[in-house]
């Protein structure tokens, strides 16, 4: 019981942020696989469910609000779908230690290129958007994050939206748009991991984890707009630092 009170705190917490900003929904496999002690493949299971969740939720918010680019994130999806399919079936010939470890690099690296990243103006990046007509950097772009979150459990907007204003995306609408690709990400990853985890035993923690997940991004994503978003990122980004550091060497 106490195992599920935790994953429901955890998730509504996450899917607060996610629905808010985009990012820490690699924490979710971190705590799966770190503190409770599950499987990589129940860890990635349970974790890739609530992603979907916050996928069609937040970026059906993000589309009611006008920061949703339904053609790139389209286009991005595709690329994600097979990079995805390509990470399952690569995760399952890679040892579950050397898989934790690879997880826990992404949350470092993530943490730091948040941390790091300065965001542009919306005005100045629509003016330098590099992906508008290049259909084959998106789907390329797509397949290589695609592999990378399906593998590590990374969720996808973690990796994505920074790339994406560093493309020149404006960030509201990356936000949109990796929350939108996250759902191409998820839908094999779960198909790849529930199949090699005891689902009975999986039933209530997911049910408890995608309920509590829907909630916190459907209210993160409708508070989006009013939070300042910088303050938030900089403290997801030094808490993942120091958690990561502290799986990797503690």
């Amino acid at each position: 019981m106490i195992e599920v009170v935790i994953i429901a705190a955890a998730n509504l917490i996450v899917g607060g942020l996610i629905g808010m900003t985009g990012v820490a929904g690699f924490l979710l496999p971190m705590l799966y696989a770190g503190y409770l002690k599950m499987s990589v493949a129940e860890s990635l299971a349970l974790s890739f469910c609530a992603f979907f969740v916050s996928g069609v939720l937040g970026s059906w918010n993000y589309y009611k609000q006008k920061n949703l680019d339904v053609k790139l994130a389209v286009k991005l999806g595709m690329g994600s779908l097979i990079g995805a399919i390509a990470g399952v079936a690569l995760n399952s010939r890679i040892p579950e230690a050397q898989v934790k470890v690879l997880l826990y690099m992404v949350v470092l690296l993530s943490g730091i290129s948040i941390l790091l990243r300065k965001d542009k103006k919306d005005t100045a990046a629509r003016k330098e958007n590099l992906l508008e007509h290049n259909v084959p950097a998106v789907l390329a772009l797509g397949a290589v994050t695609g592999a990378i979150c399906s593998l590590s459990g990374a969720g996808g907007p973690v990796l994505v939206m920074p790339l994406l204003v560093m493309f020149g995306i404006p960030v509201r609408v990356a936000v949109g748009v990796a929350l939108f690709d996250s759902v191409f990400i998820a839908a094999p990853s779960i198909v790849g991991y529930v199949i090699q985890t005891d689902i009975a035993k999986l039933a209530l923690p997911l049910c408890v984890s995608v309920a509590a997940h829907g909630i916190g991004v459907y209210a993160g994503s409708l508070q989006a707009e009013r939070i300042r978003q910088d303050i938030l990122k900089k403290g997801i980004a030094v808490f993942s630092i120091v958690i990561a550091l502290w799986k990797l060497f503690g």
